[in-house]
């Protein structure tokens, strides 16, 4: 059986061949393959590789391709993972995933609904010569929803105002059952601003085990003369020496031990350039993936603007 490791490894490999066209499909065939004989048995952290890994398929299908083989490949290996992982959110933007693929491939929930219909309208015959059948009407956009709210309130401010009684009741009867209408719709006009997962998470402590292995180093003669005489550790402010140990973030800021600590026990970023570390919080985790996925197809989109085609990189 392969180590988490080897797998962990693997799954990094097939990530980076992901962005090669001619290598993309067997590459998710791969990574489906892994997700069925490891997923369930893996570690947390082997469990957010998969994920990650399986949420890059999905950011180079919506920036890149458009060919029905890649989006059929893609459609599998989401419904694959939508079926193996445990986290709600995680499991939520699977299902999108799979909803957008789903879209790009034709497929119609309601295809057999629809072809019943057109069977039904063809043996029902007319009613009359010339007569024609009429499809349900579609729900209003959003703008027009807008625009008749404003219009039945002006409608209604103006019979209030005036002082006078409105000859014609049946509009302002129509306007308040349209404004009726409108209220009873709201959940759907309306953004939901209160919704708490909407908003920018609160950023979690760095990872425990993260910060145990950030390396310490010593001061020494010819460090504290590249620093220069004045150079201090940042959150106590006392000036560097000789012996004094530092500890380094991956950013390259260096700070005294028993200061960095508190620090990284409330925050999970450099107190000078806010590099971020990797947090022990699988629900934010996944959130900052999904931010840089919608930051990758806003790039591409800007791409596809200015030169109708995406750039790869």
């Amino acid at each position: 059986m392969a180590s988490e490791e080897g797998l962990q490894q693997r799954l990094q490999e097939l990530q980076k061949q992901l962005g090669k066209k001619q290598m993309f499909e067997e590459s998710v065939s791969t990574i489906r393959s892994l997700l069925q004989q490891h997923y369930s048995s893996a570690s947390p952290s082997l469990r957010q590789a998969f994920y990650t890994v399986v949420c890059r398929v999905a950011t180079i299908l919506k920036t890149r391709y458009t060919s029905p083989g890649f989006w059929n490949a893609g459609l599998n290996l989401f419904r694959e993972a939508e079926q193996l992982v445990l986290d709600a959110s995680e499991r939520k933007h699977l299902q999108s995933c799979i909803a957008q693929a789903r879209d790009q491939l034709g497929e119609v929930e309601n295809q057999s609904e629809d072809s019943r219909s057109t069977e039904n309208r063809t043996n029902r015959g007319y009613l009359f010569e010339g007569h024609l059948t009429v499809d349900p009407e579609p729900p209003q956009p959003d703008w027009l929803v807008r625009s008749n709210l404003l219009t039945a309130a002006a409608t209604l401010f103006q019979g209030e105002s005036s002082g006078e009684q409105v000859e014609n009741t049946n509009s302002v009867e129509g306007a308040v059952n349209l404004l009726q209408d409108l209220v009873d719709r709201l959940d759907n006009i309306v953004p939901e601003i209160l919704d708490v997962d909407s908003g920018v998470p609160r950023a979690p402590p760095a990872s425990k085990e993260v910060v145990a292995k950030l390396p310490v180093t010593t001061v020494t003669e010819e460090v504290l003369v590249k620093l220069g005489k004045d150079a201090v550790c940042s959150i106590c402010q006392e000036n560097l020496v000789v012996d004094d140990k530092m500890q380094e973030l991956p950013c390259k800021h260096m700070f005294h031990p028993p200061c960095l600590k508190p620090w990284l026990d409330q925050h999970n970023s450099c107190p000078i350039c806010r590099h971020e570390l990797k947090t022990d919080d699988h629900a934010y985790e996944s959130w900052k993936e999904r931010e840089k996925e919608a930051e990758e197809e806003r790039k591409g989109a800007a791409n596809a603007v200015r030169g109708g085609e995406y750039m790869y990189v």
